[in-house]
């Protein structure tokens, strides 16, 4: 690093090029196509899915709790970051901070789309009653966007102040939106120490929130007394499993944008390596509460409970449960003991293998049980024994996801990664480059 202006040079947002084009192009597509099935479900109702009496909750609530999984690595594990000091985290916690905040809106949202009459979504706040964990949800996850939100935005305050500058000539419409965003901000000892503090007062609060929004995920499950639910784990089992789809989404996501912007001199083989000892702590809790999960009730389990597990381990889901746990979990978790699976690639690799695995996981936590309810299904069309989302559930479900990585797209393209202000105090270059102006 030679100078405050290589620094600069390196981590102001650029304009795509013609890769960024069409991958932004390609999620908008993605998504208007959903937007189009969605409106078709509202019109047409839920008949349009393949929910019906038993599979009442489908691919949307398994994708929600896969949304509300990956969102906790971007707030949570940043805030343990933050309130620890460890300068290790600088070029990462900005990345980890969008994927929270894009993967939570996306919770919020994908919660509407499940509701059959998205009209009365203020019932849900009208009618409220504490003692349902659903009123907890609505209550908690608006609360962790608004503080998630808050987590990227006040540490953004220099660099916004700098991108103001930087933009003032080159392009005076970006740099007045800057302005507005950077509140004024001069770098004051007075700014700078009410910043210190409302992040550290953020950083404190979303951890007790993020561990009781995925405490609330897990009693939605676990107090409704299904089998396959009906247990005291789930709130620690969801808890670990968060961790592990959040790092490994973290993972994805850093490798992606270290390639696309040049940033290897910032995001360097230590932070891969860090990231991914990390990872393997969080596998080796999960895997530890997986066991519990199931190895445990296969001993000491009803009958109703063993058709439930054969039906996971030979039976109709087992093609499923055993790609989520060998993909997801088993082969991440030994190619990350090694020193050469903590390379940049390989850790990229197993990063997808992880998200994958991590949603996958949610389908067969959700759909499995819901048919397996505690009376024999008979009566019905055979078509309700079984379940499997339908074109417009695959179609909405995948503009969810696009639209989560169409918002870290975006923020990605106009916000500086890696943050520059901090980057430069921790490189010693502000004390340097005193005609610099910030």
């Amino acid at each position: 690093m030679k100078n405050y202006k290589t620094l600069l040079d390196d981590l102001i947002p650029r304009k795509f090029d013609r890769r960024g084009t069409v991958w932004t192009t390609f999620l908008v597509v993605v998504m208007v196509i959903g937007i189009i099935a969605y409106i078709d479900q509202v019109i047409k109702g839920q008949v349009v899915t393949n929910m019906r009496d038993y599979a009442l909750w489908g691919i949307y609530i398994s994708n929600f709790v896969f949304f509300v999984a990956t969102s906790f690595v971007g707030s949570v594990t940043v805030a343990i970051l933050r309130l620890t000091n460890n300068s290790w985290r600088t070029p990462l916690v900005r990345i980890a901070e969008i994927i929270s905040l894009a993967c939570i809106v996306m919770a919020g949202l994908t919660i509407m789309i499940d509701m059959g009459r998205p009209d009365r979504l203020l019932n849900l706040f009208i009618h409220a009653r504490l003692q349902s964990p659903i009123t907890w949800d609505v209550i908690i996850v608006p609360t962790y966007i608004a503080l998630s939100f808050l987590l990227l935005y006040f540490p953004l305050l220099p660099d916004l102040s700098i991108l103001k500058k930087h933009f003032r000539e080159k392009s005076p419409f970006l740099s007045k939106c800057y302005g507005i965003l950077a509140l004024n901000w001069t770098g004051s000892k007075f700014q700078k120490a009410l910043q210190e503090k409302s992040i550290k007062i953020i950083a404190l609060m979303i951890i007790p929130v993020g561990i009781t929004l995925q405490s609330i995920d897990a009693w939605l499950f676990s107090t409704t007394y299904r089998i396959g639910w009906d247990s005291t784990n789930m709130g620690a089992y969801f808890i670990s499993g968060a961790f592990v789809a959040g790092v490994g989404a973290l993972v994805s996501v850093v490798y992606v944008v270290r390639k696309v912007r040049g940033l290897e001199n910032y995001i360097t083989e230590f932070h891969f390596d860090k990231l991914g000892k990390f990872l393997v702590l969080a596998c080796l809790t999960y895997l530890y509460f997986n066991i519990n999960e199931y190895l445990i009730p296969e001993f000491t389990a009803p009958k109703e409970e063993s058709i439930h597990l054969n039906a996971l381990v030979s039976g109709e889901y087992s093609g499923l449960f055993w790609f989520a746990q060998i993909v997801g979990l088993i082969l991440p978790l030994i190619i990350l003991l090694f020193r050469k699976g903590r390379k940049p690639l390989p850790m990229f690799i197993v990063g997808l293998m992880v998200v994958v695995g991590s949603w996958w996981k949610r389908y067969i936590i959700v759909t499995p049980t819901l048919l397996h309810p505690f009376l024999p299904i008979e009566g019905v069309p055979e078509s309700w024994h079984h379940y499997f989302p339908s074109m417009h559930e695959w179609l909405i479900t995948a503009a969810t996801l696009a639209m989560a990585m169409f918002i870290i797209t975006v923020l990605v393209r106009y916000l500086p990664i890696v943050p520059i202000q901090k980057t430069a105090e921790e490189k010693g270059l502000l004390e340097t480059n005193k005609d610099i102006e910030l």
